[in-house]
C-alpha cells in the first residue's frame, strides 16, 4: 500500500485515481448530479467509489461505499449538544473527520493493487457528496482535513454545481462567480463550474459572460433598463450604484476566470456528461502539474519542521542527562541547613530563592550517586549497623 504522501496510480492503466467533490448550493442539483455521473461511470463499467458526507439527508438515490450517517447520528448529535441545523451539520463533520485515516485506508485499498486478487476491478474514480451549507463544509476545519487528505493521495478536482436558471441575471451570476473564486482560493485546488439544469436553460449565456466582457456589459445594461437592482423606476436610483459594482466585479474576475473549465450538464437528461468527464481529466493533469509540487513544498516544509522540533527535544533531553551524570560522579556533597535532625532529609520551600536553581538542576543527581554510594557500601558490608539503617539515616550520615 502506498502511504498517504505518495498519490496513488493504477498499474493496469498508468493513470491515477481521480477524486471529485461535489459542492453547491441547496436546491442547486448536486445529489441529482451526483446521481447522473454515478450511473454514467456504471454504464462504462467503471464504478466508483462513493462517499456520502451530508449527514442531515434521509435518502440518497446513489449506492454509498463509505456514509457518514452510519458513523453519526445527526438528530443525536443535535439533541445532545444542544445545536441547531447548521451547528448540528458541522459537528458530525467534525466527528466524521477524527476517523479520516481510516476513510484513506479503505480508499487506498479499493484503488491499488490486490496481490491476492490480480483480476479486481480498480476503482478510477472517486465521488464526494458534500453538504448544501457550503460554508459549513469549505470553511470548517474538518472540511479543510478531509479535502487535505484527499489530495495528499489522490488528484483532487472541485465540482462546482450552479442552478443555471436562477443564474439568468446579471447579479445572481455574479454573486456565484464571487461564491466560486471564495472556493477556489480557500481549497486551493482545481476547479470545474457545472452549469446544472441545462434542460431548463441553456448554460451559453453564462459561457459568454464569462469570455466575453462586452456581452456582459450588454446584458447588464439590459438589467440596468429593466429595473432589475430595485431601483425606483423612471430614475434609475440605486441601479447606477449596483451597475458599477458589478461593472468592476466583472473586470477583476476576468483572471480568475481564466483558470476555470466551464461545462453545461442536465442531470435529467445526462446531456453534458461526457463534457464533464473529459474537464475532470484535464483538470487532474493540472493537478499535478501545478498544484501537487506545491502540496509537496508545503508538506516537506511540515516535515522539516517537525524534524527540528525534535531535534531541539532531543537536544534538551541529552542536556538533561549530561548535567545529571556531572552531578553524580561529583565529590561536593550539599551541605547541610541549620536544623536538621537525625531522620529529615531537606526539602526545598518556595522561598528559597538562593537555592532554587541549585536544587532543580543538582538535587536528582546527587541523589541517585548517594543511592549508589549506599549500595555499594551495602554490598561490601562496611557497616553491619548499616543494615538496619534507612536510607534517610544515610544521607544524614554522609553529610556528617
Amino acid at each position: 500500500m502506498a502511504s498517504a504522501s505518495e498519490p496513488q496510480t493504477s498499474p493496469a492503466t498508468g493513470t491515477q485515481p481521480v477524486a471529485i467533490v461535489c459542492v453547491g448550493m441547496a436546491g442547486s442539483g448536486k445529489t441529482t448530479f451526483m446521481q447522473r455521473i454515478n450511473a454514467h461511470l456504471h454504464a462504462q463499467k467503471e464504478p466508483p467509489y462513493v462517499i456520502n458526507l451530508d449527514p442531515a439527508v434521509l435518502n440518497v438515490p446513489f449506492e454509498s461505499n463509505i456514509d457518514i450517517r452510519d458513523s453519526v447520528n445527526y438528530k443525536e448529535v443535535m439533541k445532545q449538544y444542544n445545536l441547531g441545523p447548521n451547528g448540528g451539520i458541522l459537528t458530525s463533520l467534525n466527528l466524521f473527520a477524527t476517523k479520516v485515516d481510516q476513510i484513506l485506508n479503505l480508499l487506498e485499498k479499493r484503488t491499488g493493487p490486490d496481490p491476492e486478487n490480480p483480476n479486481k476491478k480498480i476503482v478510477k474514480n472517486i465521488l464526494v457528496d458534500t453538504p448544501g451549507q457550503i460554508e459549513v463544509f469549505v470553511w470548517s476545519a474538518s472540511g479543510q482535513i478531509l479535502l487535505e487528505s484527499l489530495a495528499s493521495s489522490f488528484p483532487t478536482v472541485i465540482a462546482y454545481v450552479i442552478d443555471t436558471p436562477r443564474t439568468a441575471s446579471t447579479s445572481t451570476f455574479m454573486s456565484n462567480m464571487l461564491y466560486a473564486c471564495s472556493i477556489l482560493y480557500k481549497t486551493k485546488l482545481p476547479m470545474i463550474l457545472v452549469f446544472n439544469k441545462t434542460d431548463v436553460k441553456d448554460a451559453s449565456f453564462a459561457k459568454e459572460w464569462m469570455t466575453d466582457y462586452d456581452a456582459f456589459q450588454t446584458a447588464l445594461s439590459e438589467d440596468e433598463a429593466g429595473n432589475a437592482f430595485g431601483g425606483v423606476e423612471g430614475e434609475g436610483a440605486g441601479s447606477g450604484y449596483m451597475s458599477s459594482l458589478l461593472n468592476s466585479m466583472s473586470l477583476m474576475l476576468e483572471e480568475f476566470y481564466s483558470h476555470l473549465s466551464v461545462v453545461g450538464v442536465s442531470s435529467m437528461t445526462g446531456a453534458g456528461v461526457d463534457d464533464f468527464f473529459a474537464a475532470v481529466q484535464e483538470k487532474a493533469k493540472e493537478f499535478n502539474e501545478d498544484y501537487q509540487p506545491e502540496l509537496d513544498r508545503k508538506r516537506k516544509e511540515r516535515d522539516e519542521e517537525k524534524k527540528k522540533n525534535r531535534e531541539k527535544e532531543l537536544d534538551k533531553m541529552m542536556k538533561g542527562m549530561s548535567m545529571a551524570t556531572g552531578a553524580s560522579s561529583s565529590t561536593t556533597q550539599r551541605p547541610g541547613r541549620a536544623g536538621d535532625d537525625g531522620d529529615d532529609v531537606d526539602v526545598p520551600s518556595d522561598n528559597d530563592d538562593d537555592e532554587e536553581d541549585y536544587d532543580d538542576d543538582d538535587d536528582e543527581g546527587d541523589r541517585e550517586g548517594l543511592q549508589k554510594r549506599y549500595e555499594a557500601a551495602m554490598e561490601s558490608g562496611r557497616d553491619s549497623t548499616m543494615d538496619d539503617a534507612s536510607f534517610a539515616k544515610f544521607l544524614h550520615a554522609q553529610r556528617k
